[in-house]
């Protein structure tokens, strides 16, 4: 399928259109089955959800947001990344804080965010985070036939199975809502 239309945006096949996703997306995508997966471009200053989705026509419920997590543990500093529908509030100081073993959990930093992911902050998205990186896939996510998330970039949107985030490296399906 070379594209497919939600909501008031036409999605195009992502293989063709790389171009439009940051360079640690498009690295990683390169070395996926991308036959589901899909690309639109939008207004940069719609990329925030809440705006996105009315503005485009796209259900909060398909939606799904990334957020950085800044763990710590005595002398040790380490990021993760939950992935989560955006009609739901992540549990960071709780099923995420024990999961990652870390004494305190926090949300990063949005300089610290984008400088580590080098994606833009509105558009990270799980794939292309560092390798070592737990990304912890919300169970609401992983069961979506189809989710909108971030490119990397302000300027698009991805349409992909919420089952290819769960096979990204260090993956894990996880109930992590509050």
């Amino acid at each position: 399928m070379l594209a497919m239309r939600l909501g008031n945006l036409d999605f195009l096949s992502i293989q063709q259109n790389l171009m439009f996703v940051a360079e640690p997306v498009k690295s990683m995508l390169q070395t996926m089955d991308l036959q589901n997966v899909f690309v639109a471009p939008i207004d940069a200053t719609l990329a925030d959800t809440a705006s996105f989705c009315e503005e485009y026509n796209i259900e909060l419920d398909i939606s799904a947001n990334c957020v950085i997590i800044e763990a710590r543990k005595a002398n040790k500093i380490w990021h993760a990344a939950c992935v989560i529908l955006a009609t739901n509030k992540v549990d960071v100081n709780g099923i995420v804080r024990r999961f990652l073993d870390a004494r305190k959990t926090s949300f990063a930093s949005m300089d610290s965010a984008t400088s580590l992911t080098g994606m833009m902050y509105g558009g990270i998205t799980p794939i292309g985070l560092p390798a070592d990186w737990p990304i912890l896939v919300d169970s609401r996510v992983a069961d979506e036939d189809r989710v909108v998330i971030g490119s990397g970039l302000r300027t698009s949107k991805i349409l992909a199975p919420g089952q290819l985030l769960t096979s990204l490296p260090n993956a894990t399906i996880l109930d992590i809502v509050k």
